[in-house]
């Protein structure tokens, strides 16, 4: 069964129980704008207490916002009861909440856009806030006062960002003045929901409109003042022809493929964070140098993530990202053995990505990248780290004593493995006996 059929048999049996129940909220914006919504929002006449009486097996997961969770044939269904929002103190949620009117719930809604119902039992539209004018000229509009909307939760504006982003719809003249005059305020909020509103920025396949919104607003200045301080950052015309490195990284996220993973869409964000601070100007060579941005960078973006506080697993690959990045220049001279490792990395797949982005951003010289396309096709057939042809085992016995040097002999025995000159164990053994302690 239809998570669309599932969600109105759970309204269908809140009406039969003489209750008003609709959809609410993105869904129901998203059906009439045609596209398949991910969840179904229910809102309802019904306490949290009547809804449990028809749905025992429910769960309230926000009593004091009238929230009741069900479940059904494998879907998860947010209920909530029609209500009015108290008095706003910090700048992220209601001192209270009052139960109240499907109207009166409509208006303490974020954008108009958002604040349509529909009664899917019914065939009807309830828009009490002008949303589905808002739909048709595809327009991010605060419901009632921008700034009071905003200051009663200061996500709301990121919230607007992520939504034009999404949409590709403008964002109404008051709204954006109100998001811009209270960008500062965007502290107020937790570094995990900034961070958890940036992602379904980066990861849309209309990033670029977001970065522009959130430079534009003062977002940028706020929560990523790096970025900022790479614009004006000259970068060797005969390198990067297209501009500073603000405009380079700009140019990057718009040559992404619409799918690129989070880690990657980082990696490219902050590959160069650390140019401004390494930036030299060498004199004799009439040049301009970057020596070391890319260990600075990655030390750079680990700290920019561990303060929006990212998941290690995220932070890991974005870093590898950034530090292995200007490595990419010298694989055509790489030992065999040192490629192959170079390649095994779990992240690789983005590291290509990234390097294929940075330079047809710039000079538009890829042969590295056509290169490495050549190699995975040759080491396809077989696993580009094979397991060991020697152990320390092997060592031990042909009289190693356990220590460092050990490591290192094993490590040359391994990168003679991966250039093929010791293809089976007894060939190892036989240097292993030939080499000198």
């Amino acid at each position: 069964m239809l998570m669309r059929d599932t969600a109105i048999q759970i309204v269908a049996q809140l009406q039969e129980a003489s209750f008003q129940a609709l959809f609410a909220g993105g869904c129901v914006r998203d059906s009439l704008l045609g596209n398949e919504p991910k969840d179904f929002d229910i809102a309802t006449s019904a306490t949290p207490e009547q809804v449990l009486k028809l749905f025992p097996d429910a769960d309230t997961v926000g009593a004091h916002f009238g929230v009741v969770l069900i479940r059904k044939n494998g879907f998860h269904f947010e209920v909530a009861t029609f209500r009015e929002d108290g008095n706003y103190l910090d700048g992220r949620r209601p001192e209270e909440v009052i139960f109240s009117s499907a109207e009166e719930d409509a208006k303490r809604r974020d954008f108009t856009i958002n604040g349509i119902f529909e009664d899917p039992v019914e065939g009807e539209i309830l828009d009490f806030v002008n949303g589905r004018a808002d739909l048709e000229k595809r327009t991010i509009r605060a419901i009632g006062d921008p700034r009071e909307r905003f200051q009663e939760d200061y996500l709301r504006t990121l919230r607007a960002i992520r939504f034009s982003t999404r949409l590709g719809f403008s964002i109404e003249e008051e709204t954006w003045e109100a998001i811009c005059a209270t960008a500062g305020q965007i502290h107020c909020i937790s570094p995990e929901r900034i961070r958890d509103e940036l992602d379904r920025i980066w990861t849309d396949p209309n990033r670029v409109k977001g970065f522009d919104l959130l430079v534009e607003s003062g977002f940028m200045l706020e929560i990523l003042p790096e970025i900022i301080e790479l614009q004006g950052c000259e970068q060797p015309p005969q390198w990067h022809p297209e501009g500073d490195v603000f405009i380079h990284t700009r140019i990057m996220l718009g040559l992404l493929e619409d799918d690129a993973s989070l880690p990657l869409v980082l990696s490219v964000l902050f590959h160069d964070i650390a140019k401004p601070a390494t930036y030299t100007y060498d004199e004799e060579e009439d040049r301009i140098r970057f020596n070391g941005h890319d260990s600075l960078g990655a030390e750079m973006t680990e700290t920019i993530l561990k303060r929006l506080r990212y998941p290690n697993h995220v932070i890991e690959a974005a870093v590898t990202g950034v530090r292995h990045h200007m490595q990419f220049a010298a694989v055509q001279k790489m030992k065999v053995s040192k490629l192959k490792r170079f390649m095994s990395r779990d992240t690789f797949e983005d590291e290509m990505e990234l390097h294929r982005v940075d330079c047809s951003s710039s000079n538009g010289m890829l042969d590295n990248y056509h290169f490495l396309q050549e190699k995975q096709e040759e080491f396809a057939n077989e696993p580009l780290i094979p397991p060991p042809l020697l152990n320390g085992h092997d060592l031990i016995e042909h009289g190693w004593e356990p220590g460092p040097t050990m490591g290192k002999v094993i490590r040359e025995a391994q990168d003679l493995q991966l250039e093929k000159k010791l293809q089976s164990r007894e060939e190892a053994l036989a240097w292993l006996r030939a080499r000198a302690k």
